[in-house]
């Protein structure tokens, strides 16, 4: 059986305030991870790949970008 034990100090919770940093962490790890597999997957398109779905070789981080963290 798990225990766990939340210390609060003048009105701040020790445990909370750990678990939202580590669901921020989460969170940005998983976006950086979409954006690295999106630039990885089309950096290795050929240019005549890349000319039939309309993207500029230029223009794939800024897709990439808006893949995972939006406009």
């Amino acid at each position: 059986m798990a225990y766990t034990n939340t210390q609060t100090v003048a009105g701040f919770q020790v445990g909370g305030w750990m678990g939202d940093v580590l669901a921020k962490w989460n969170v940005a790890r998983e976006r950086r991870a979409v954006y690295l597999q999106t630039l990885n997957e089309l950096s290795a398109m050929s240019d005549r790949d890349l000319a039939d779905i309309n993207v500029a070789r230029v223009s794939i981080e800024d897709i990439a970008h808006e893949a995972a963290y939006g406009k």
